[in-house]
């Protein structure tokens, strides 16, 4: 269960003995004792989520050579980030990726400022000048050497756009305005190109595009886990998601005598399977601390969003329960692979199985299971256990030094799968970056003035374009 919040007397208390002016004079053995006791306290449990303090030099450099990713897969002329090892094509998830990386190298000291500047400014005007698929949103593929929109063979072609991916960018595009407001206009011109009346209804649904006979054929995009978390991007935006943000319908499962929800949308009816992942449970921890996007101030011991929290400690617990009781290393989540089928689900639950392996098509892989990287990263940021210190003491050696990080250990063989990607260098990053700062949806002190942003004076402003359907534009939801 989440931890509950510190309150009444025993609260009041540790402020004063934190806090009274009392407490920093006399001699300098009393100071230093006090200062111990201040930093242990603002570390401890009672204010955050997992783990929390300055990072060991041991994770500097685990941070450094997640960082090396992006260096080495960066292309100058676009500003884009390659989304595996040097195959020259991305997706607006993984560009999120690139951005939620490149805001904890900066933060964690890896960049300088000024090189933060210079590959957000790249970035930036990538988002400003790219084609849009159908010219309403950013195409779910883009050639990272020539920015054009390309299919999944990387070939020229706008194939539509994915509800998910959009939803993510949407979120660090936010993250990074908050923290740096200086960069805000630059980022809203980019969102306001966008047109959303075919990616979110009025009733708050999320809708992937796919191209067919040239024309757009929409479809409600996302399960479980997932959809909550990208549905946090558009809510930042103004977007009501109420459809997306509900976890019904669901069903439960038990393992190990611990409950678990899964999504019980019909694969026969829906064409899309529903498996139990860890990762969208993951980033939404991380980033989010598993709060409501308008009830984001606070400690990160609690979450305002208790429900995705009480979800997201039992996907944990189960993984947990596993080696506890199989004795089997698990951190499961999806993962692309190196040859067919090219990207698994590498499930808790699916299809009616517990620790399923399966491609979109619903084929099985078992051979492809997988104790992920970035899953067990991101489980060791935010639940400080002996099981995850074993997790990372069985992985913290699956990397190049070089190139970054392998996307994980083979479950059934234990050999490593070395693959180099940019979601698990970027998991990395964001997880130490947890660690150093707590949840990284955090805004710069909100007392310090700034302008209001350009968004927010274009979505109110009457005379300005319509059509887009912004958050101003929309009617109530007709169900």
């Amino acid at each position: 269960m989440a931890p509950k919040p510190l309150t009444g007397p025993l609260l009041f208390s540790l402020l004063v003995l934190l806090l009274a002016p009392g407490a920093m004079t006399g001699c300098g053995v009393i100071v230093r004792g006090v200062d111990k006791g201040v930093t242990a306290t603002s570390n401890s449990p009672l204010f955050h989520q997992g783990r929390h303090g300055e990072l060991t030099e041991q994770e500097k450099t685990w941070a450094e050579i997640a960082w090396r990713y992006f260096e080495n897969n960066h292309n100058p002329k676009t500003g884009l980030v390659n989304s595996v090892d040097r195959y020259p094509a991305t997706t607006m998830w993984h560009t999120a990726d690139y951005l939620g990386a490149m805001v904890s190298a900066r933060e964690l000291d890896i960049i300088t400022p000024c090189e933060f500047d210079e590959r957000l400014s790249r970035l930036v005007h990538f988002f400003n000048t790219m084609p849009l698929s159908f010219g309403e949103l950013p195409n779910k593929v883009y050639n990272t050497q020539t920015g054009a929109m390309v299919d999944y063979t990387n070939q020229p072609g706008e194939i539509g756009w994915s509800a998910m991916d959009l939803g993510r960018l949407l979120s660090w595009l936010y993250i990074v305005k908050c923290r740096y407001p200086i960069y805000s206009e630059y980022i809203d011109k980019a969102v306001l190109r966008w047109t959303f009346c075919r990616v979110v209804d009025n009733c708050g649904t999320l809708f992937g595009g796919l191209k067919v006979h040239n024309a757009i054929e929409t479809f409600q995009e996302g399960r479980l886990g997932y959809e909550e978390y990208a549905a946090r991007g558009y809510q930042l935006w103004g977007f009501s998601t109420d459809q997306a943000s509900r976890i019904e319908p669901y069903e439960k499962a038990t393992l190990y005598g611990i409950e678990f929800p899964y999504d019980s949308r019909d694969v026969r009816e829906t064409g899309t399977y529903a498996p139990v992942l860890s990762m969208g449970y993951l980033l939404d921890g991380l980033e989010f601390n598993w709060d409501r996007t308008d009830q984001r101030q606070g400690w990160d011991s609690v979450h305002s969003d208790s429900e995705m929290a009480d979800i997201a400690d039992a996907i944990y617990r189960v993984q947990e329960a596993r080696f506890e009781n199989d004795h089997v290393f698990t951190a499961r989540t999806d993962h692309q692979v190196a040859g067919p089928p090219y990207f698994v689900y590498d499930a808790i639950y699916a299809a009616g199985y517990p620790w399923n392996v399966i491609s979109d098509s619903g084929t099985y892989h078992k051979d492809q299971a997988l104790v992920s990287t970035r899953a067990a990263f991101a489980m060791w940021g935010l639940w400080e256990t002996p099981y995850t210190d074993r997790l990372m003491e069985l992985l913290h050696c699956l990397n190049n030094p070089e190139k970054g990080w392998y996307e994980g250990r083979m479950e059934n063989t234990g050999s490593h799968m070395k693959l180099i990607t940019s979601g698990t260098n970027a998991a990395v990053l964001e997880t130490l970056h947890y660690k150093a700062e707590g949840k990284l949806s955090a805004c710069v002190d909100p007392n310090t003035e700034f302008p209001r942003p350009y968004y927010d004076l274009n979505v109110e402003n009457p005379f300005n374009e319509e059509g887009k359907c912004l958050p101003l534009e929309r009617k109530a939801c007709v169900p």
